[in-house]
């Protein structure tokens, strides 16, 4: 829950932030991606959203099989 991983997409005009339980915790849409049209907006926003929740997944995993000190043998957790 303590994670926090950031992600972007069209060179930062959308950014946000995601927490280890993948909630969105943070979303900023810069003023020059509001002149864009509404569809390449929406496709920016959900590209930095999969983008970042794919890394949050990916990242906790490695954090929850570093704590458990390699036990897990890279077993996956499901839902994690």
């Amino acid at each position: 829950a303590e994670l926090v991983i950031e992600a972007d997409s069209g060179g930062g005009m959308v950014s946000v932030k995601v927490n280890g339980k993948q909630e969105i915790i943070e979303l900023n849409i810069d003023s020059d991606a509001m002149s864009e049209d509404k569809e390449m907006l929406e496709d920016l926003i959900i590209s930095a959203l999969n983008k970042a929740l794919s890394k949050s997944k990916s990242d906790s995993q490695e954090k929850m099989n570093s704590i458990a000190g390699g036990m897990m043998g890279g077993m996956k957790i499901p839902g994690l």
